[in-house]
């Protein structure tokens, strides 16, 4: 069964509580994904941050909503409790509870319109409530939209400039993740090869106690396994252990068991994940806007 979406999990947490007993989240948390039969996979599932499951976060925020409109209460820190709001509405029989439906009491109409004060309140609410998605998930779905039209541009402006440009920018990511040490020592360390089979030479550290050698192509077309036996020779012709080969396209899925096959340590970044270390390393990007999400410290109101 796939996760449920956080409206579909308003009734069975209130349910879950409806003896009026003080129950942990973790308790909550375990017995809703019984509940619904949730496999381990589906439970350890994360967010795209991966800072949290994302079957708690859906159901920390069908906390969050059903105590915005009154149906619970926390007794203490990171402990739930229905109130006698809750059990009337457990008493209405409602075959599905929505958040549309927790728009008649006024605390979750309160609620709804200051989570964007500049909003109107009409607006706010139905963007909030028509969603399946959690408001976390909503803003991490647009980060990452956002991520995948960046990586986009970033490769259509590779292939525009020219090959020694993609050698240069290679060298630039390698400082970036902490090998070559300074521009001035990776620069003196790159260096043309006559045989085609290694475009540059990089420190591993500053101390220059090993060597990385790379292999740029800045290709369409998918890099196939001749390619890869090619850059293993000349790494074996140079006596050296360690090779990166990166590629604006893609690479076969021979060339890839190729390399789990050879002596030489040969890492393959082909242009997925190449715009994604360039964006995690600030290479060809730049900060627009920060965003901070804030949440509750509870250990501040702890007395």
């Amino acid at each position: 069964m796939s996760i449920p979406d956080y409206q579909s999990l308003l009734l069975p947490l209130l349910k879950a509580v409806a003896d009026q007993q003080i129950y942990t989240l973790r308790v909550l948390y375990e017995r809703l994904s019984d509940e619904f039969g949730l496999s381990h996979d589906e439970r350890a599932e994360l967010l795209p941050s991966g800072n949290q499951p994302v079957i708690e976060n859906r159901i920390g925020w069908a906390k969050t909503y059903l105590k915005k409109a009154g149906l619970l209460e926390y007794p203490k820190r990171g402990h739930v409790r229905i109130t006698e709001r809750g059990l009337s509405v457990l008493q209405q029989d409602y075959r599905q509870l929505k958040a549309s439906d927790l728009k008649q009491f006024e605390e979750f109409q309160s609620f709804t319109s200051q989570s964007n004060k500049a909003g109107d309140e009409a607006e706010v609410l139905e963007a909030i409530t028509s969603e399946q998605a959690t408001p976390t998930e909503a803003i991490e779905a647009a980060y990452q939209r956002l991520r995948t039209e960046l990586a986009t541009e970033i490769m259509a402006q590779i292939k525009d400039l020219s090959p020694i440009f993609f050698e240069r920018l290679v060298v630039d990511l390698m400082i970036k993740m902490g090998y070559g040490g300074s521009r001035k020592e990776a620069g003196e360390a790159t260096k043309a090869s006559a045989d085609g089979g290694i475009d540059g030479i990089i420190r591993e550290d500053r101390l220059g106690l090993d060597t990385i050698y790379l292999q740029a192509k800045r290709w369409d077309n998918v890099v196939g396994r001749p390619e890869i036996q090619k850059f293993a020779g000349a790494l074996q012709g140079e006596r050296a252990k360690k090779g990166v080969f990166i590629t604006t396209s893609s690479f076969s899925r021979e060339a890839r068991d190729y390399v789990n096959n050879v002596d030489n340590k040969i890492v393959l970044i082909d242009g997925e994940r190449l715009t994604d270390l360039m964006i995690d390393f600030g290479v060809g990007v730049s900060t627009g806007q920060v965003f901070e999400v804030k949440q509750l410290d509870s250990d501040y109101f702890s007395e």
